[in-house]
This record gives structure tokens, C-alpha cells and sequence, in this order.
């Protein structure tokens, strides 16, 4: 069974700056096209951001795009969410996940709360 654990969220202010990580157990971390969300309390976890397993294809949600980056190694089996520019809406419990077929259970996620 594949294990998500993610961390490295808090609060931080508006403008802020913080580098979530996400380290996943197992060996098919490598194959797998990874991925960012977030839930924010009372809507739906929504897609934050996407890699390919090699790393060289990015994708983002157009709220994020320019603020944030995605990154992996594949060495440590760990992703990683860098989030620049922080505004209050970004609050949210952010997870990470395999994109086209997630892993079951979702890790604990991480809280990020960005004050005003």
C-alpha cells in the first residue's frame, strides 16, 4: 500500500512564501504523473497543479499559474509544491496524489492558511 505523506504548510501572510513536500512510499512513485490539490472548507478538492513522471511537463490551474511550481525527485520519491505570491484565497488543506488513478488512502494533506 502506497503511503502520502505531506508537509511544510502553516500560516503565513499575504505575499508569503511556503515549499510543501509530499514524500510517497513504494516503488511506482517514478511511473506516475503527480499531482497537487486542495480543499478548501465547504468546496470541493480541486486539481492545484500537475507533473509528468520525468518532470520535463508541467501543468497548472489557471488561479496558480505564475505563482506556484511543481517539481519532483525521483530519488527521493517526493514532490514538492513551491507557492510564491500566497493570497488568502489559497487557504486550504493541500494533498498530493497520482493524477489518472490516485492512490488509496489520501495522506493527512497539509493546512495552509494565508492571512490578509
Amino acid at each position: 500500500q502506497v503511503q502520502l505523506v505531506e508537509s511544510g504548510g502553516g500560516l503565513v501572510q499575504a505575499g508569503g512564501s511556503l515549499r510543501l513536500s509530499c514524500a510517497v512510499s513504494g516503488s511506482v512513485f517514478s511511473s506516475k504523473v503527480m499531482g497537487w490539490y486542495r480543499q478548501a472548507p465547504g468546496k470541493q478538492r480541486e486539481l492545484v497543479a500537475s507533473l509528468s513522471s520525468s518532470g520535463r511537463t508541467t501543468n497548472y490551474a489557471d488561479f496558480v499559474k505564475g505563482r506556484f511550481t511543481i517539481s519532483r525527485d525521483n530519488n527521493k520519491n517526493t514532490v514538492y509544491l513551491q507557492m510564491n505570491s500566497l493570497e488568502p484565497e489559497d487557504t486550504a488543506v493541500y494533498y498530493c496524489n497520482a493524477v489518472y488513478r490516485n492512490f488509496q488512502p489520501w495522506g493527512q494533506g497539509t493546512q495552509v492558511t494565508v492571512s490578509s
